[in-house]
């Protein structure tokens, strides 16, 4: 970025990340609203789009945040789903600044009726969330920002309705020195990005140079890319060692508390990981995220149990099925740990009479994903799903539609080690099990030739 980049004017983008799914089923992914609409239609109105990252810590208490929402110039939020993040922000940007926040959604968002009357732009999306004729959308909201560029009126709700709210001033000394610390974070969110290509070590090279000595003077951004990018690599003690150097308020986010726990977990660490989890469940009430990761300890902890033939194995087994299905009945749309106590209700000494009404529920739940925008681990859902229903035919479609998507070799490994664990159940309770054999064969294969391919690359 050159000298006279650095002096566009800001413009906060305000929306989720990834692909989310709203109540009524739609799927969008706000990456691709992002890079194909918001911000070429940004930087066609003159302006450069900084992103809200600090959503991915799922909380707004962080001064990074305020600081986007009160200094740049310019906004742009998508409110697609009512992100309550999103909504939060929203609102602290039309109370502080009173002109030049754009509000886009995807075609088809119910408008809440306290900002129903503000003026917004509709982006379309095809079935599996990507954006479709985004040359028109885009086009439109660049003109609206070139509009407010051009000729500034008020847009905050509470500025239009309301007489005599105070306007504040921004000393420009503050702008210059967030306008800096913005463009110090993008550096290392970069660096970040390349290190996590090159491993492990180039990761911790990164986390290991002088300047982030010393945390509470880093940009909570940063710290999260870092933490993040140190999960990515595997490198389980680097987290625990950084989530411990980390300012308390950044430490207090309930993303950081539950990646801290698995972390914890990773290393091995089980009672300090349940402590983190459980209090986390203790303060927010169980979900599909935190219960899925305490669950995993469980499971972990039986398999090792149950290698080494120790007597709490039975209970420890229990506790994941109990875990798992607490966090599927927080949120029936993520099959994840729906899947996870159904299959482990298969390795009880006799399979857990509740399976034959859950399982029905979580292949709905994962079917119905796979039908909005699929990825590996809903096909591989799926398959698992048809070998706990022992369907043989439906479990060899399901299996040639992961195959199809695979990326990696660890993720089909993935698969046949669960599919292993219940043909093994199966096995010495006298059933026929060559078939689920066959799908593991397969699994491994392609995962061996994936390795391979690797290699040769």
């Amino acid at each position: 970025m050159d000298d006279k980049d650095q002096l566009l004017p800001l413009c906060f983008v305000l929306m989720p990340f990834g692909k989310k799914m709203d109540a009524a089923g739609r799927v969008t992914n706000f990456d691709s609203v992002y890079t194909k609409i918001i911000a070429p239609a940004v930087s066609q109105a003159g302006l450069e789009p900084i992103r809200a990252d600090e959503e991915k810590i799922g909380g707004t208490i962080h001064k990074p945040m305020f600081e986007r929402l009160m200094l740049c110039q310019y906004a742009v939020a998508d409110i697609t789903g009512a992100n309550p993040n999103v909504f939060y922000e929203l609102g602290i940007r039309h109370a502080m600044r009173p002109r030049s926040t754009v509000i886009v959604f995807g075609e088809g968002t119910v408008l809440p009726f306290d900002i129903a009357l503000v003026r917004g732009i509709a982006y379309k999306t095809d079935g599996a969330g990507e954006p479709v004729d985004a040359a028109t959308t885009l086009g439109q909201i660049a003109g609206q920002l070139q509009a407010a560029r051009g000729n500034p009126h008020d847009d905050s709700p509470i500025f239009q309705l309301v007489e005599g709210v105070p306007r504040w001033e921004i000393d420009h000394s503050k702008t210059d020195l967030f306008r800096a610390a913005a463009d110090y974070s993008k550096r290392y969110k970069d660096r970040l990005r390349a290190a996590v290509r090159d491993g492990a070590n180039a990761v911790n090279r990164v986390a290991d140079e002088p300047a982030l000595a010393n945390l509470l003077e880093v940009e909570s951004g940063v710290v999260v890319d870092l933490f993040l990018s140190l999960r990515d690599v595997k490198a389980y003690a680097a987290m625990i060692a950084l989530y411990e150097r980390m300012p308390q308020p950044l430490q207090r986010a309930k993303m950081m508390r539950e990646q801290f726990g698995f972390a914890l977990n990773r290393e091995g660490r089980f009672a300090e990981a349940e402590n983190v989890l459980t209090k986390i469940i203790a303060e927010f009430g169980p979900s599909s995220e935190t219960n899925g990761l305490l669950g995993r300890i469980y499971k972990d902890r039986w398999d090792l149990a149950k290698k080494e033939g120790l007597p709490e194995a039975r209970a420890l087994l229990k506790s994941a099925v109990d875990t798992y299905l607490a966090g599927f009945e927080a949120n029936w749309r993520d099959a994840y740990p729906g899947v996870n106590a159904v299959t482990l209700m298969e390795m009880m000494p006799k399979p857990d009479p509740r399976q034959v009404e859950i399982l029905p529920v979580v292949r709905y739940s994962a079917a119905r994903k796979a039908a909005k925008a699929p990825d590996y681990w809903d096909h591989a859902t799926l398959l698992e799903l048809a070998v706990l229903a022992r369907d043989a035919d439906a479990a060899d479609e399901k299996l040639g539609e992961a195959l199809a998507v695979a990326r990696a070799a660890w993720e089909l490994q993935t698969t046949a080690r669960n599919l292993g664990l219940i043909r093994d159940m199966r096995q010495a309770r006298g059933e026929e099990t060559a078939w689920i054999k066959q799908l593991e064969d397969t699994l491994n294969e392609r995962g061996r030739r994936l390795e391979g391919d690797k290699t040769l690359s």
